[in-house]
């Protein structure tokens, strides 16, 4: 171990050491020398003073930190580099004064002076050891004890800091998802439909929407396909009977969907639910299986429908919170469905959303929306005979539809805390099991009731000079 002494030909007095501005707590080991540990930030200094006169200084690591006089009393420790060492103060008999350990390692006091500017109100310590900062206490949210790692890193470098931080009471978020939407469908249609045979049967006609026409000698179904309003005739054209119908259909729809899952998660959590259900469909694996011919062997696989959610919330500082945020609304669709070797695998209609933003507790924001029209014109007719003027709209038939949605998808966090047993109202509180005899004799399955508020945790204490009633 290399030393580095200097001597001050001063006289000598009391044996009591401080150092400034930090000074170094002096206790007693047995021999009452070791004045306790002094910190000194890198490429800064510290000064140590002691009651009675300095004749040498000898400091064990001089790549370490290095001593320099200042007066009688006072030296000058300077920290050079990383590392722990040990400071020995001797008087003029030469007689040890003290024995302190010198530290020399980040800015501590700058560590913490930023901490408390940039983030007030954490319960957070840096203390030194062997060269590396360390974080200790209690942080309100996991992106403190982030930020305070990273400054602290600004500080030590990387691979310096020891991040022994931990979290408070845990916040929970109860996220509440709308989805609304409503959806209008129109469709006009207007056409003529014709049936005609000869009289000997052996000529047939169909025009528009017409059943099939047997022939020979077998009657012509009078029935139109897919129509509300129908107008026929019967006439003669010669040989030839004629059955002449003029169907006309106007449809309008309206849906309208709203759905309002209500979801609670731990911050740092990631939090699911499904309310719907579940629909098979069949999977073809060639070979292996039950089948010894080594054909295609017919598995099940289920696919989930209905209102899902899945949100992962972190609580930052200033009541931020970070959501990662995946709703869907889902339902069977027939118009969708697939058949296959005679197996109909029905379709979905999906409203699904999947972002990530922030929010204030309590504030809402739409995360998903949806415009939409839809025009749809259809025209059937007979070749040439379709395309004449006026007497063209005999021989076809038009359809005309039209569709608009509209879709939104707002979401609002809340932190929330757990609240009494007696607080809480069930949907089933209001629906009692019902009486039988007033539903066989009145047929009254269904008698609501009315629930007053939740009882409050404690009664008011009593006025004096009075009773309470209640």
């Amino acid at each position: 171990m290399s030393l580095r002494t200097f001597a001050i030909g001063l006289a000598a007095s009391a044996s009591l050491l401080a150092a400034a501005p930090a000074a170094a707590q002096q206790y007693d080991d047995g021999y009452g020398l070791h004045a306790g540990e002094l910190i000194v930030p890198i490429n800064k200094s510290q000064v140590v003073t002691t009651s009675e006169a300095i004749d040498r200084a000898m400091i064990g690591n001089a790549e370490i930190a290095d001593v320099l006089p200042i007066s009688e009393r006072s030296i000058y420790v300077l920290g050079k580099e990383l590392g722990t060492t040990s400071l020995t103060l001797y008087d003029r008999s030469n007689r040890v004064i003290a024995v302190m350990d010198v530290s020399v390692g980040p800015d501590v006091d700058g560590v913490r002076r930023q901490i408390e500017q940039l983030m007030p109100g954490q319960d957070i310590d840096v203390t030194l050891s062997n060269g590396a900062l360390v974080l200790s206490g209690t942080v309100n949210d996991p992106g403190a004890a982030d930020r305070a790692a990273r400054l602290a890193a600004a500080y030590a470098g990387d691979g310096q800091v020891v991040n022994l931080l931990g979290l408070g009471s845990s916040q929970q978020v109860m996220l509440e998802v709308r989805f609304a939407e409503v959806t209008r469908n129109i469709g006009e249609q207007l056409g003529v439909n014709g049936f005609g045979l000869s009289g000997n049967g052996d000529f047939g006609l169909a025009t528009g929407n017409a059943p099939r026409v047997d022939l020979p000698n077998t009657a012509v179904g009078s029935a139109v396909a897919d129509a509300f309003g129908v107008f026929g005739a019967l006439f003669e054209l010669g040989d030839v009977s004629i059955e002449a119908y003029l169907d006309t259909l106007e449809r309008n729809g309206l849906s309208r969907t709203l759905a309002e899952p209500t979801l609670v998660a731990l911050s740092g959590e990631t939090a699911s639910f499904l309310a719907g259900g579940e629909f098979p469909v069949p999977v073809a694996q060639s070979g292996g299986g039950a089948a010894d011919d080594g054909g295609a062997v017919i598995t099940v696989l289920f696919k989930p429908f209905g209102v899902s959610l899945a949100f992962t919330p972190t609580v930052l500082g200033n009541g931020v919170i970070n959501l990662v945020v995946a709703p869907e609304v889902s339902s069977i669709d027939p118009s969708a469905s697939v058949t296959i070797n005679g197996l109909t695998v029905p379709g979905l209609q999906t409203r699904r959303a999947r972002t990530t933003l922030e929010l204030r507790d309590g504030e809402s924001f739409a995360i998903a929306g949806l415009l939409r029209d839809e025009t749809q014109a259809t025209t059937n007719q007979l070749p040439i005979l379709g395309s004449l003027p006026i007497i063209g709209s005999l021989f076809r038939s038009t359809r005309y539809q039209r569709g608009e949605t509209e879709l939104l998808i707002v979401v609002t966090p809340r932190l929330v805390q757990p609240i009494r047993p007696d607080q809480v109202r069930l949907p089933t509180d209001r629906v009692p099991v019902p009486d039988v005899a007033d539903v066989l004799l009145n047929g009254d399955v269904y008698q609501p009731r009315d629930l007053g508020p939740a009882a409050p945790s404690e009664l008011p204490a009593t006025p004096q000079g009075g009773d309470y009633e209640y």
